[in-house]
């Protein structure tokens, strides 16, 4: 019905795994390799690296954690 020789609805078999990796390869890359998508940091995340480098001090660190409705 659909299989004619070695052709499955009209594309060679190499033609369904070129494609099927091709799929596979755009949406399952990791989010880290550069050039490639990135996720966006929360304000978490920055509050906490603005604390890690000395930008901001441990009281105002509390207050702005707080303002961001995290216990």
């Amino acid at each position: 019905m659909f299989y004619d020789g070695y052709h499955f609805w009209g594309m060679h078999l190499t033609w369904w795994f070129f494609w099927v990796l091709m799929l596979f390869w755009i949406f399952a890359t990791p989010y880290d390799i550069p050039g490639q998508r990135s996720r966006k940091d929360t304000p978490l995340d920055i509050l906490n690296r603005r604390l890690a480098n000395g930008e901001i001090k441990n009281e105002e660190y509390l207050e702005k954690k707080k303002m961001l409705g995290i216990q």
